[in-house]
């Protein structure tokens, strides 16, 4: 038995793992990845208080190791159910599948959004990336096209800018919705090209991606020759194996009336998967820390 179960290792699952050692709780954390979620896609954390600048793996590695060094247990496999006793179901076939706990917090975080178009997946790493820190080096001197809108298709793209030889910027509107700090920096550089009111149709390539189809919003279909594709069209929440714990909105998100609770007794809710104004690494450490002391504050009263 343990005193808390948190799903997920992004940084809203491990600050909340964080407050719950510092209670001096047993603790065991889930993930089905790799520690640190969604930050470790970012080449520069800047935003953070108090860090004036971060890569987004030594971020997650550091907080991962701060609360690894606690005592934190943890377990690299899938959460699939967790039943109306707070028992967990994961899908290692190894041991007995189930762990309790007295309180559960869901940080499950969210996934890349896929484009859905054909080539996507049979070139996915070849090709293909949702990370352009992870994988760019690999395109070296190259042509790559970035696709999305947002700060992170706009981080992409500057973080490439130096490493490939050009870097085309395709967004199906004419206008971004990220920063424009980014968007003023990218505009100086020279390998850059911006392709507006667009859309990719279509991966095409033979063992690798060799090239995208284009499709403007006046239905112009263009070919470009690029060796890389890096999709940064926005996150989705993938919490449909809750459903039974916590009401989703239209969008997939966990929705409840507080933020925190869900409908099950010792079950909440926190970072990225919820319904939430802000999406940022500060919204998420502060879910976590507050689902973890409110966790903690309801065992102890009941």
């Amino acid at each position: 038995m343990y005193d808390i179960i948190v799903v997920g290792a992004g940084p809203a699952g491990l600050t909340a793992a964080l407050y719950a050692l510092r209670a001096n709780k047993k603790v065991l954390v889930f993930e089905a990845k790799a520690p640190g979620g969604q930050i470790l896609n970012a080449s520069k954390v800047e935003n953070y208080p108090g860090i004036k600048c971060i890569s987004g793996f030594d971020y997650a590695n550091d907080l991962y190791n701060q609360v690894k060094d606690l005592g934190c247990e943890f377990k690299f496999e899938t959460v699939i159910r967790i039943d109306e006793n707070n028992v967990v179901y994961t899908n290692n076939p190894n041991n007995d599948d189930t762990y309790k706990a007295k309180a559960i917090i869901l940080a499950v975080g969210v996934e890349n959004r896929k484009l859905n178009i054909p080539g996507e997946i049979e070139f996915l790493g070849k090709g293909v990336s949702y990370c352009a820190t992870c994988d760019g080096n690999f395109y070296k001197g190259k042509e790559v096209a970035v696709v999305g809108g947002g700060n992170t298709a706009l981080e992409d793209a500057v973080y490439l800018s130096d490493i490939a030889s050009k870097v085309y910027i395709i967004h199906r509107r004419d206008e971004f919705k990220g920063e424009d700090m980014y968007l003023s920096e990218l505009k100086k550089m020279p390998n850059v090209e911006f392709i507006l009111n667009s859309n990719v149709t279509r991966i095409n390539g033979t063992d690798t991606l060799e090239s995208i189809d284009i499709t403007n919003n006046d239905g112009k279909e263009t070919n470009l020759k690029v060796s890389g594709l890096f999709v940064a069209v926005g996150r989705a929440p993938n919490n449909e194996v809750f459903t039974n714990l916590v009401d989703l909105n239209a969008q997939g998100y966990f929705e409840s009336e507080d933020g925190l609770h869900t409908k099950q007794k010792g079950v909440y809710i926190a970072g990225d998967a919820r319904v939430k104004t802000l999406r940022q690494l500060t919204t998420a450490v502060s879910d976590g820390s507050i689902a973890a002391t409110v966790a903690i504050r309801e065992m102890r009263e009941n």
